[in-house]
């Protein structure tokens, strides 16, 4: 193997040995071999394997290994344009395959991000080596570039040397003399294409360290190239989930105990066979699935045989969330960040303070759960769109009761995610049904199905409150009251860990991630946030943007009621202080100069927010009204984002133009009440998202940077609802403190 793929070009190469000590705590020492990990791709006739992340067939054709999962943001295109760019090929001729698993492959920065309360704390070597050793093959936490970049470049640089190096040594020259473009090692007017180097660049060796390409000349890093999965996504060729088909494959629906209760305790399975195409009722603890030659059959199956679930405790309802949040404002809190002496500052002073509540919000994918597996010979097979690949894979393994080794978990692509396709209960249901049935089976929820048992972006509350002197804020207090969703997400996804499990037996009382994003970026001499754990007893999850899509609303627009207080306007009174930030200044004066910011005047309709998240900056415009309906009309956004380099516009501004609709859709909707331990929407139409003649004109600015690439897929999703919420206050005279907006008139 020529391109040397050591664990050391990526993750951390050293082992993680984890020991019970010290009470509760870990005792964790480093052993001193290093692991070396090979690549495990497979090549078609033709083919030639350089290292983990590249083929080129004798045609020409480059394939590049992708191992994160397409959702619809674009990885099966920014990840192979950065390779491509350094190789020097013909993006004509590039295609993409979804990676296998392996460590090599996996994604530290998404699970040290997603998994914050429980591997936050550890140096980062520990956090690259857990995840290595672990294969946490992650897509999330809009990490893909950031996590990816070097690593595509150096395996792009370093095949593009071999290729240069075969060439050299046919045409008798010093390989530094050649250069590569559009699928050619070239040298003056002489030509190869990379087909026909392919086998022979395979035995060459490579110089340390690799040189990278330089200079501007024709590259594809920055350039707006076509995406690699339109064409598919036109032709209808893709294969989602849902399009799996495989000989004798029946189709299965499935009802789950709802939150806050227990073990199945009934069904009419007599009424359920009196449904035509009925075949067969598998029955878990917790759930029970009807299976029929076809899914509508199946799911009328299910609805007819009426399955009752124990209830379990108290019932759960809107009521009890909104009385658990107070209780958790109420009692202590735990100090997670704080700058100077904010009790000197508060004491014997004017403190404006303001109250603040979001509901929980929904997912709401266009593609419901759906997995489809087949088991035959003691091995099960799965087809899934998995954001933990790894991870779907071992808990479908404990759920058939085989192991790992007998799973085979294909990943495809998915209809929309925001966090959803991280959860594997549909991977593990299908598993069981296989397994049981013997039979290739197709698991599709339905669409209430899919709402009831949402993992929801947690509901939460704020209590804040402000010191301004002299036009600006000298003091601030943020109490929010969450659950430790990051806590209960690494449960209930790495639990089997040893290493978590441990971790999650301390009872800190701290969740950072469950406040993430409340720390202002403005220059305030004395501040703190204080976490309030709240025991919502409501199942929730990672949801784009995670806890920034509620931290961002309570701190623009308590930002923006203080400047009312201050009497400064709002975009001056943000600006001021600014000083420390100055890519976030250049985005809000950006956004005030494209937007025709008129100062926030009462009956203007507009409002502004920004915020700072995972690398990247973003200014958000709103012009907003009620309309005489009594909903809010959202009639322009005009967005300035600063991500720093950008491998592709188009796909960065399609992430900040969805991004923009999925905050105004929060803003507005997206969110359900809780009745009898359900949610009460349960439909698509009852979410009050909006609708293509809802949709506001757009407006985004990309800020050209040389920074380090940022993230971009959940960056526009904070600062919609405050923009929107100060506008409303703008064009009403009305401040709104609670999501989505107007639902506190209700």
């Amino acid at each position: 193997m020529a391109v040397d793929e050591r664990a050391s070009k990526g993750p951390s190469r050293r082992t993680i040995l984890i020991g019970g000590g010290l009470g509760l705590g870990l005792v964790v020492t480093w052993a001193v071999w290093p692991r070396t990990y090979m690549p495990n791709l497979t090549a078609e006739p033709g083919e030639t394997i350089f290292g983990a992340w590249l083929k080129i067939g004798t045609d020409g054709h480059v394939t590049v290994v992708v191992p994160q999962t397409e959702l619809g943001q674009g990885v099966y295109t920014g990840l192979p344009q950065i390779l491509a760019d350094e190789l020097g090929a013909d993006w004509n001729s590039v295609g993409v395959e979804a990676a296998p698993l392996n460590p090599l492959y996996a994604n530290p920065l998404a699970s040290v991000t997603l998994f914050e309360t429980s591997l936050g704390a550890l140096p980062e070597g520990l956090q690259r080596t857990h995840a290595t050793r672990n294969a946490l093959v992650l897509t999330g936490a809009s990490s893909s570039v950031r996590t990816f970049e070097d690593q595509l470049r150096v395996a792009g640089a370093s095949v593009r040397v071999l290729l240069c190096k075969a060439a050299a040594r046919r045409w008798g020259v010093d390989w530094q003399a050649c250069g590569t473009a559009d699928g050619y090692v070239v040298r003056g007017n002489a030509r190869l294409p990379f087909g026909a180097l392919a086998a022979e660049a395979a035995d060459e060796s490579l110089p340390d360290p690799v040189p990278l390409r330089s200079g501007e000349g024709s590259r594809l890093y920055g350039a707006a190239v076509p995406r690699l999965d339109v064409p598919a996504k036109v032709d209808g060729s893709v294969n989602y989930a849902a399009d799996i088909r495989l000989p004798d494959m029946v189709f299965a629906s499935v009802r789950q105990a709802p939150p806050g209760t227990g073990e199945l305790t009934g069904l009419d399975e007599r009424a359920a066979n009196r449904v035509r195409g009925m075949l067969a009722v598998v029955r878990a603890d917790r759930w029970v699935a009807a299976v029929a030659d076809n899914w509508w059959a199946a799911d009328r199956a299910l609805e007819a045989m009426r399955p009752r679930f124990a209830i379990e405790g108290e019932v759960l309802n809107s009521d009890s969330i909104e009385e658990a949040l107070t209780e958790a404002l109420e009692g202590d809190g735990v100090r997670i960040a704080s700058k100077g002496d904010l009790a000197a500052t508060f004491r014997d002073a004017r403190v404006v303070t303001g109250e603040y509540r979001v509901g929980l919000a929904v997912h709401a994918a266009v593609e419901p759960m759906t997995a489809t597996a087949a088991f035959r010979d003691g091995r099960l097979t799965l087809w899934a769109p998995a954001q933990a690949p790894g991870l779907t894979r071992a808990a479908a393994a404990r759920a058939a009761g085989l192991s790992e080794e007998r799973v085979t978990l294909h990943p495809v692509m998915a209809g929309g995610s925001f966090g959803a396709r991280l959860e594997h209960q549909v991977a593990t249901q299908v598993a069981v049904i296989a397994k049981q049935l013997e039979r290739p089976v197709q698991l599709t929820w339905s669409r209430a199905e899919d709402l009831r048992q949402d993992r929801f972006r947690p509901a939460a509350a704020a209590r804040m409150a402000g010191r301004i002197e002299n036009g600006s804020v000298t003091g601030w207090l943020a109490k929010i009251a969450a659950p430790a969703t990051s806590r209960e997400l690494a449960d209930r996804l790495l639990g089997s860990d040893p290493f978590i499990a441990a971790s999650l037996a301390i009872p800190t009382g701290r969740d950072p991630s469950a406040v993430a994003g409340a720390v202002p970026p403005y220059a305030i001499p004395a501040y703190a946030v204080d976490h309030h754990p709240a025991e919502l007893r409501v199942p929730t999850g990672h949801w784009r943007s995670a806890a920034h899509s509620y931290t961002a609303f309570f701190t623009e627009c308590f930002l923006d009621e203080l400047a009312h207080v201050a009497g400064v306007e709002a975009h001056s009174f943000r600006m001021a202080m600014l000083r420390e930030q100055p890519r976030l200044a250049r985005c809000l004066t950006t956004v005030a100069q494209l937007g025709g910011w008129r100062g926030g005047v009462q009956g203007s309709g507009q409002g502004i927010a920004c915020h700072a998240f995972r690398g990247s900056y973003i200014a958000v415009l709103a012009e907003a009204r009620l309309g005489r309906d009594r909903k809010v009309r959202v009639d322009r956004l005009v967005a300035a984002v600063d991500c720093g380099r950008i491998v592709n516009p188009d796909l960065v501004r399609q992430q900040i133009e969805g991004g923009l609709i999925f905050g105004m859709s929060a803003a507005v909707g997206a969110s359900t009440e809780i009745s009898d331990n359900l949610p009460t929407h349960q439909r698509i139409g009852q979410l009050n998202l909006p609708r293509l003649a809802d949709t506001p004109e757009i407006m985004v600015e990309l800020i050209r940077s040389g920074s380090d690439p940022g993230g971009v897929g959940e960056i526009a999703v904070p600062p919609v609802a405050p923009a929107i919420a100060n506008a409303l206050q703008a064009s009403t005279g009305v401040r709104f403190r609670r999501l989505p907006l107007l639902s506190e008139l209700e």
